[in-house]
């Protein structure tokens, strides 16, 4: 089994795959909400489909351009979760980017470290003081 998310916009993605099928997919406006829910929804996420943690083979995450927010929040959760359950992750960019994270993961492939990519330079501001 392999769970891959999208975070990159207010609108967050879940998918559940077997080798290269999809099973089930699931889509919540996540807004300012996603570190604080995030994990209880991926955990009822595989609840609802009688799967454990354990049960995962691997990871895969839409790895940007988006929100420096949300793709930080989303990366670093499944990170933290590949780490933790030893299994492999991959972080892809694009419109095919689910096609082509699936693959990776088939063919044993893995990055041990997703970064994100924002698609552009940060912009910081400047202190008032």
């Amino acid at each position: 089994m392999y769970l891959g998310i999208r975070t990159d916009s207010p609108r967050a993605e879940l998918y559940l795959y077997k080798a290269d099928s999809l099973l089930s997919e699931k889509t919540w406006q996540a807004d300012r909400q996603l570190a604080h829910g995030l994990l209880a929804q991926l955990e009822s996420f595989l609840a609802a489909r009688d799967i454990a943690f354990a049960d995962l083979e691997g990871l895969f995450i839409y790895s940007g351009p988006g929100s420096f927010t949300g793709l930080r929040i989303g990366i670093t959760t499944m990170n933290t979760m590949a780490y933790a359950l030893d299994i492999p992750i991959v972080g892809v960019e694009g419109e095919d980017w689910r096609t082509r994270a699936v693959a990776r993961l088939c063919s044993g492939e893995t990055d041990r470290l997703v970064l994100p990519h924002y698609g552009a330079e940060a912009r910081i501001t400047k202190p008032k003081k």
